[in-house]
C-alpha cells in the first residue's frame, strides 16, 4: 500500500536543517510499516530496534548518551552496519526507554549525519508523564489512519484517486456514482491499514470487521496496562461512548452521557489519555471566528470524535449491509458518521486543526470552523443532498464571512457566499 508521508520523510531525509525525527501517531495507524518502508527504499539499509521489553536497550541508554556510544550499541545489537545518510536508525515504542528520548538532544548537537527516527503509540502519555523531551532538537511527523484518497490507491482507483486528488470537479461529476459507492465502503472500511490491506486484496467486510475488533480488544488492553486500574476504566467508559455521544443531535461531549452521575474531575483524567494517545479528536467550540481560532476556544466545551471511522463503526456496531441499502450509511446515527469522516479528513488529509461554534441560545451550529489561509472558514456537513444550511448562513451573516463550505452528496457549485464541495472531495477544500 502507499501511504502519501512517504513524501514528508524524503524531504526530511534531504533537508539541510534536518533534526531526529519524532514520528507520533495511535497504535495500529502504520508506523512502523511507514519507518520500515521509508528504510527500506530510501536508504542502504536500516537499522531497526523495538525498545518495549528491551533489556538491553535500557541497559545502553542508561549508561553515557554520547552519539557515538549508543550507534555502536545498536550496530550490534541488529547486526546492520550503521553508515551515516546511508542507514536509518529506527527506534519504535521509545517511550519505553525514556532516556532514548533525551538521547535525541545530543544526536542532533553533535551528530547531525546520523538519519535517526523514533516511534511511539504513547508518546503523548509519555510527554505528559515528565519525560525529558529535547525541545527545539526534533522534528515531528504526524501518522494518521488512511485518507480516503489512500484508500483509493489502495483499492486500485488510481485514476479516481488522481480526479480527486486534482480537484477536477467535472470527471466527478461524470463518477458521481462510483465515488459515493467508493465511500461508502470506506465509511464501513475506515483507514486502518491492516483492515484496508485486507479488504483491498479479498473485499472481505467481515474480515474487516474482524480486525478492527482486534484493534479495539487492543485498546482496552492499553488503558488496563498504561492508564492503571481506574483510569483505564474511565477511558473504556469514554471511548465506548462515543456513538452516543455522536448520535445526538448537539453532538458536544457530555460527561453524564458517558455514566450517570459522572463529572469532569472524574474523566478528564481518563479524557487526557486518549486525547495524548491519539485515540480520540477533540473539536473545541469557540466563542466567535476570531484569528488565531485558538484564541476564541472553550476548552469547557468540545466534540469527540473517534480516531477513524472504522472503529466509530465497529463500536457502534454497523452492518455491512447498509453500504448497498442507499444512503442510509452515510445518514447513520443523525449523520455522525459523515461528521466523523469530514472531521478525520480535515486533520488526516487537509492538516488543519477543526473547531466549531454554537450559538449562545443553542439553537444554531456550525458543524466545523478552519483556519485556511489566514481566513476563518466554517464547514457544514449534509449527509445527503440536502442543500440547507440555515445555520451556516446565520452564522456568515452575524460575522460578514464570504467563503462557507458546505460538505454533501451534492456536486460542486459555487456561490457569492459559499461553496458546495462533494463529501468524496474534502481534500479540496484547501483549493477553494
Amino acid at each position: 500500500m502507499e501511504r502519501f508521508l512517504i513524501e514528508d520523510l524524503k524531504k526530511w531525509k534531504e533537508s539541510p536543517n534536518r533534526k531526529p525525527l519524532i514520528v507520533r501517531g495511535a497504535r495500529q495507524v502504520g508506523k512502523t510499516w511507514l519507518l520500515k518502508e521509508f528504510g527500506s527504499t530510501c536508504f542502504e539499509n536500516i537499522a531497526y530496534v523495538r525498545m518495549e521489553d528491551n533489556s538491553a536497550m535500557q541497559s545502553l541508554f542508561d549508561g553515557s548518551l554520547d552519539p557515538k556510544r549508543i550507534v555502536s550499541g545498536i550496530s550490534a545489537f541488529t547486526g546492520q552496519r550503521i553508515e551515516p545518510q546511508n542507514t536509518l536508525i529506527v527506534l519504535d515504542e521509545v517511550q519505553a526507554v525514556p532516556r532514548a528520548l533525551t538521547s535525541l538532544k545530543y544526536f542532533c548537537e553533535d551528530a547531525p549525519e546520523y538519519a535517526i527516527a523514533v516511534a511511539g503509540s504513547l508518546l503523548g502519555v509519555a510527554l505528559n508523564a515528565g519525560i525529558s523531551f529535547p525541545v527545539g532538537k526534533v522534528n515531528f511527523i504526524d501518522v494518521h489512519p488512511m485518507t480516503f484518497l489512500e484508500f483509493l490507491k489502495a483499492l486500485g482507483e488510481d485514476q479516481l484517486e488522481s480526479i480527486v486528488e486534482s480537484a477536477n470537479f467535472d470527471m466527478m461529476g461524470v463518477f458521481k456514482e462510483r465515488l459515493e459507492d467508493l465511500l461508502r465502503i470506506y465509511y464501513f472500511v475506515g483507514g486502518m491499514p491492516e483492515a484496508v490491506s485486507v479488504y483491498a486484496q479479498r473485499g472481505d467486510f467481515t474480515e474487516a470487521r474482524s480486525i478492527q475488533t482486534d484493534i479495539l480488544n487492543a485498546y482496552q488492553g492499553d488503558f488496563a496496562k498504561h492508564a492503571g486500574p481506574t483510569v483505564g476504566e474511565r477511558c473504556r467508559l469514554i471511548f465506548e461512548s462515543l456513538p452516543r455521544h455522536l448520535s445526538k443531535e448537539n453532538k458536544k461531549f457530555v460527561y453524564g452521557v458517558v455514566k450517570k452521575g459522572m463529572r469532569g474531575r472524574d474523566l478528564d483524567d481518563a479524557l487526557q489519555f486518549l486525547i495524548d494517545s491519539g485515540l480520540v479528536l477533540k473539536v473545541p467550540r469557540i466563542s466567535m471566528p476570531g484569528l488565531p481560532l485558538s484564541a476564541y476556544a472553550d476548552e469547557s466545551a468540545f466534540k469527540l470524535f473517534c480516531v477513524d471511522i472504522g472503529l466509530l463503526g465497529a463500536l457502534a456496531g454497523t452492518d455491512s449491509k447498509m453500504i448497498i441499502d442507499g444512503d442510509s450509511l452515510f445518514t447513520h446515527f443523525k449523520g455522525a458518521m459523515a461528521e466523523q469522516y469530514v472531521c478525520q479528513q480535515l486533520v488526516s488529509d487537509n492538516n488543519l486543526i477543526p473547531y466549531y461554534w454554537s450559538s449562545a441560545k443553542g439553537n444554531a451550529e456550525v458543524d466545523f470552523v478552519v483556519q485556511l489561509d489566514g481566513l476563518p472558514i466554517p464547514i457544514e456537513v449534509k449527509a445527503e443532498e440536502n442543500l440547507r444550511a440555515k445555520s451556516l448562513a446565520t452564522f456568515c451573516k452575524a460575522y460578514d464571512l464570504t467563503n462557507a463550505v458546505r460538505l454533501s452528496l451534492s456536486g460542486y457549485r459555487r456561490e457569492s457566499w459559499m461553496t458546495n464541495i462533494p463529501l468524496y472531495a474534502v481534500h479540496c477544500i484547501g483549493g477553494i
